[in-house]
């Protein structure tokens, strides 16, 4: 196919960007052809399907009273998309020599590679397995929606904290990613967590685990990783940081990836704006970590720090802050 005439000189950039291209496949595992990566529009589309088919607020055409046939047209709609995005993934898994997990995937000790039927019918598997989380996920949802409520004395229904709440729609993303990288497809969930983070200033990693009654007021900056763990009825406020301390490195000097390295959040835990808290440490049950803290301790439950504490605070378990 010839190349279309151009106004512009492009020959020596063309040629320059595929040279880019073979340095870095050959610096890098990379496929030797070109794929394709899911789309965050078309994520984009799913996830806000998803979120109507588990609270549906529009009027149905033609019928107000079909709403369950309004929930299964946008579950349709959604999970065929997702699908195809997901099939996506597993291209890319396959060609770049990962193991997949999930419902339907090959066993990895054997040879051969998977045509595009059956990796669009292990897609559709896995997102059959995802789907029937979503009644899990509605529920979860709820107690999120109740907890903002509750905890925020300038809500004035759940309707508008449904509709205007940073922090109710950035665990909304979160709840779905954190099903699909738990099924085994870690960039669409990311994508997924990063349109989120976009839309409401709120960065949560697809693996972190929470809890039942999650409520992050104001939400802007909030930062949660990966390996974190936070109970039920945990209340954050804006810009705190659930962080890594440090990066651990093998012996070739590489970042070690996968290990134990975010907090513990246990249940009933308040922590108050701008508070860091840093590494593999335990927040007990009940506690409240006041604004502006910097924590790299564990602290037990029911303990209340502030920033003078912080400063000077050896806790009962011997772990200075």
């Amino acid at each position: 196919m010839s190349t279309p005439l151009s106004h512009w000189d492009l020959d020596w950039i063309v040629g320059a960007l595929r040279d880019g291209r073979e340095r870095w496949q050959q610096e890098w595992p990379h496929p030797r052809t070109l794929l394709p990566l899911p789309s965050q529009a078309v994520l984009t589309q799913v996830v806000e399907a998803l979120s109507s088919a588990l609270y549906p607020t529009s009027r149905v055409a033609g019928d107000d009273h079909d709403v369950d046939g309004a929930v299964a047209r946008s579950l349709e709609e959604a999970l065929e998309a997702l699908a195809k995005q997901v099939r996506i993934e597993l291209e890319v898994n396959q060609a770049e020599g990962r193991s997949a997990q999930g419902p339907g995937a090959p066993d990895p000790a054997e040879p051969g590679g998977t045509d595009s039927a059956d990796l669009l019918a292990r897609a559709r598997a896995l997102v059959q397995e995802f789907a029937s989380q979503l009644p899990t996920i509605r529920h979860l949802l709820d107690t999120d929606l109740r907890a903002a409520y509750i905890g925020d004395p300038a809500a004035d229904s759940l309707h508008e904290v449904l509709a205007c709440y940073p922090g109710f729609k950035a665990i909304t993303y979160h709840r779905f990613a954190h099903a699909l990288h738990g099924l085994g497809v870690p960039v669409i969930a990311r994508i997924i967590g990063e349109t989120a983070h976009s839309c409401t200033g709120v960065d949560i990693h697809p693996g972190a685990r929470i809890g039942d009654s999650f409520f992050i007021d104001h939400g802007t900056g909030v930062v949660i990783g990966g390996t974190a763990v936070i109970g039920n009825r945990v209340r954050l406020y804006q810009a705190v940081t659930l962080g890594a301390k440090r990066f651990p490195v093998d012996q070739n000097g590489h970042l070690v990836k996968g290990e134990p390295r975010h907090p513990i959040v246990e249940d009933d835990v308040v922590i108050y704006s701008g508070a860091t808290i840093l590494g593999r440490v335990t927040i007990g049950s009940g506690a409240t970590i006041g604004g502006n803290v910097w924590l790299t301790s564990s602290v037990p439950a029911g303990a209340t720090v502030t920033q003078a504490m912080a400063r000077n605070e050896t806790f009962a378990d011997g772990a200075g802050i």
